[in-house]
């Protein structure tokens, strides 16, 4: 009796774990394939989200563009009926015709023709540039139709530009109600590259632009044998047109691919704006996931060497990004200079170090002169290069291995010279000057000697029992041995505001202190 007591009991969970053996795997099966179909269904979901957004924003910028045209174009047609208008100087009624033209962007021209297809106002020239539009088919449909309004070409190069357009225009109507010519607006084909170019939607992926026709305005990525092909009474056309937005997963007319299309009606204009992604690419991710979590459940069943080896991978992905992280935050991202953080570090560093050896510290502070007028006049892209080239050229100012140059925020550098004294910390003054008179930037027309820098020197020889505080935690009664690596920063910020003051492009040296929060009057160094 008790022996077959005990003989169950043996067998009893032996079985037990048999079928726990067999059904767990079933289960962790069941349950991966029900989080990867999920997972599956969170990929369409971010793809489906991703294409609406964008097509929201490209759409709307788009039809502002469109809008900002047509307001100009309304703008010249009735202003061109006003009382008087024509009695007026022609640069006077070139401003008031064309005063809202400017807000558009990559608008091409803008002119007034007469009824003969001649231009008689040209809102890039108080004399109109002699053009004859009169064989162009919007020209043709507005002489043949009084009550057209705004009409938007098929792209047409023009004869202007060279390039491709699109023209927006509007009749003009006489006193009688005669035809009395157009105002158009040309839309460079390159405005549309541009807004495309900056989304990154896969390699598979495009954005294509259409007429309520069928025929495509612009494609990216850009094949020039798309352009003015017609996909009008294919399924996916005619639903496009059918609908007016929406999205849904269909086979491309143009290869014959599963695609996911998103599609929106530009305004009241007649286009038709389409994104669309690769599904291939929208279940990429997905692939690869489902891949690593089959992986994982393999590797669950029994092969825990698996599953440290895929740790330990982790573990060192996990610690080059956090070594990556630390090297980036001491980095300046468009210099390559270490920042503010890593400048304050290296100066307390380096005070310690001359502190302790009774050896001279030197500190440049370098402001760019009228630096705003780079980024009003050209642009950040510009202002940008100006900095990298002051940071290079800063750079090559420093003979030393131990001399460090920093990008301490906006246009403002700090150059750190250990060892170095006021004599010396002059030369790499003049050094710096001498290499700025060789910066230029060509693509943007500023020549070598335009851009110019300010430079502020203070010099210190630290004293053993010297603070370390900022400036602004030191006592009242500090005697100059407590100066610390902060002050010296300070005064040579306060030599830089010298410089500028005494006109800039220059170099001011900031005299020692000779008592608490005193020092002699500054004498400046022109550079």
């Amino acid at each position: 009796m008790n022996f077959k007591l005990r003989l169950g009991r043996v067998t009893w969970p032996a079985r037990t774990g048999i079928i726990l053996g067999i059904l767990a795997p079933v289960g962790m099966l069941i349950t991966t394939g029900v989080m990867l179909l999920d997972l599956r269904r969170d990929a369409w979901d971010k793809a489906e989200q991703t294409s609406r957004n964008l097509l929201q924003v490209i759409e709307r910028d788009i039809a502002r563009n469109f809008e900002i045209i047509d307001l100009s174009i309304q703008g010249a047609v009735d202003g061109l009926n006003a009382k008087g208008i024509r009695d007026v100087s022609p640069d006077l009624r070139q401003l008031i015709l064309f005063d809202r033209a400017a807000g558009a962007r990559d608008m091409g021209v803008m002119l007034v023709l007469d009824e003969n297809g001649d231009t008689v106002i040209d809102a890039a020239s108080v004399t109109p540039r002699k053009l004859n539009n009169s064989d162009r088919d919007y020209f043709k449909a507005h002489k043949a139709r009084a009550d057209l309004g705004l009409s938007i070409s098929p792209p047409v190069v023009s004869r202007l530009l060279g390039k491709p357009v699109l023209v927006l225009s509007r009749r003009i109507n006489k006193p009688d109600g005669s035809f009395g010519g157009i105002v158009l607006g040309s839309l460079s084909l390159s405005y549309f590259h541009g807004l495309f170019a900056r989304i990154g939607l896969g390699r598979h992926g495009a954005i294509n632009l259409y007429r309520t026709d069928g025929m495509r305005i612009v494609r990216h990525p850009y094949l020039e044998s798309d352009i003015g092909s017609s996909i009008a009474g294919t399924p996916t056309f005619e639903r496009f047109r059918r609908e007016g937005r929406g999205s849904f997963v269909g086979t491309s007319p143009r290869d014959g691919s599963e695609r996911h299309f998103a599609f929106a009606r530009i305004g009241d204009f007649p286009f038709i704006l389409n994104v669309t992604l690769s599904a291939h690419e929208i279940e990429a991710e997905w692939r690869w996931k489902a891949f690593v979590i089959s992986l994982i459940v393999v590797l669950l069943c029994g092969l825990t060497i698996g599953l440290s080896l895929l740790f330990w991978r982790e573990l060192q992905r996990r610690s080059a990004i956090q070594a990556e992280l630390e090297r980036l935050s001491l980095t300046d991202v468009l210099t390559g200079l270490p920042n503010r953080r890593a400048f304050e570090e290296m100066l307390a560093r380096f005070w310690t170090s001359a502190r302790r050896q009774g050896t001279p510290l030197s500190l440049l502070v370098v402001d760019a002169d009228h630096f705003k007028r780079y980024n009003d006049r050209h642009g950040h892209a510009v202002g940008d290069r100006v900095l990298q080239g002051i940071g290079g050229r800063l750079s090559a100012s420093l003979h030393r291995p131990g001399d460090v140059v920093c990008r301490v925020g906006g246009e403002e550098f700090v150059l750190l010279l250990p060892h170095a004294d006021g004599a010396a910390a002059l030369g790499v003054a003049e050094r710096v000057h001498a290499h700025m008179a060789t910066l230029s930037v060509p693509t943007a027309g500023i020549e070598a000697g335009a851009i110019t820098v300010s430079v502020g020197v203070a010099s210190a020889v630290p004293e053993a029992g010297g603070s370390m505080n900022p400036p602004d935690m030191n006592p009242p009664d500090m005697n100059p041995s407590d100066m610390d690596p902060f002050d010296l920063y300070r005064r040579a910020d306060a030599a830089l505001y010298e410089a500028k003051a005494a006109g800039r492009n220059r170099t001011c040296c900031a005299a020692p202190e000779v008592a608490p929060h005193r020092r002699a009057a500054p004498h400046g160094v022109e550079g």
